[in-house]
C-alpha cells in the first residue's frame, strides 16, 4: 500500500490528507476514528447517500455514528451502508427512520466495478472513514483497507508515541 491514496468519486480526486471532510462548504458529522488504527488504508473514495427526511434533520444536528459501520457491495453490484447509526430525529412523528438501517451509497458504476475488484481480492474490506455534508448533500468518505494484526497495531501505538516524546521534547527545547 506505499502509493499515495486519493480521494475518488463524484468527480472529486483529492491527495491523501487534503481537507475532504473540512474544506469551504462542508460540515463533519461522524468520523470513524478507529479506522487508521484497525486497517491499513489504500484508495479512498466519495459517495453520496440515499437518505430519508428525517435521517438528514439528525445528521444536520450533528448526531451520528461510524463506530460499528462497514460497507457491503451485493450481488447487483450495489454499495450499501449497515449498521450506521443516525439516531431518531427528535421532532420526529410515528414515520421516523429506524437508526440503524441500511442505506444506498450512490457510486458511478467504474467505481463500483472498481471496490469490487479490489474487494475481491483476500483480506480487502471497504471502511467508511468520515460522514459529512458538502454544498447540502451528505457525503460518505470510505476506504479500501486491510485489517492489521495485533503486531502492527503495537507498531503503530509505538510510532505514535515516539512522535509524541518527539514533538513534547522539541517543544520544551523551543520554550526553554
Amino acid at each position: 500500500m506505499g502509493a499515495p491514496a486519493t480521494l475518488r468519486g463524484m468527480g472529486k480526486k483529492t491527495k491523501k490528507g487534503s481537507a475532504s471532510g473540512g474544506g469551504e462548504g462542508t460540515k463533519l458529522v461522524a468520523q470513524n476514528r478507529r479506522a487508521r488504527f484497525d486497517y491499513f488504508l489504500d484508495d479512498r473514495y466519495e459517495a453520496g447517500l440515499v437518505l430519508q427526511g428525517t435521517e438528514v434533520k439528525s445528521l444536520r444536528g450533528g448526531k451520528g455514528s461510524l463506530a460499528e459501520a462497514w460497507v457491503k457491495i451485493d450481488d447487483q453490484g450495489e454499495a450499501w451502508l449497515m449498521q450506521a447509526h443516525i439516531p431518531e430525529y427528535e421532532y420526529g412523528n410515528q414515520n421516523n427512520h429506524d437508526p440503524t438501517r441500511e442505506r444506498k451509497l450512490l457510486l458511478h458504476a467504474r467505481e463500483l466495478d472498481e471496490l469490487h475488484r479490489q474487494v475481491s481480492a483476500k483480506g480487502m474490506t471497504l471502511v467508511p472513514l468520515r460522514l459529512y455534508f458538502r454544498q447540502g448533500k451528505a457525503k460518505l468518505e470510505l476506504a479500501v483497507g486491510q485489517g492489521k494484526n495485533v503486531a502492527d497495531k503495537r507498531r503503530t501505538m509505538a510510532e505514535r508515541d515516539a512522535k509524541r516524546d518527539i514533538d513534547r521534547e522539541l517543544k520544551r527545547r523551543r520554550h526553554a
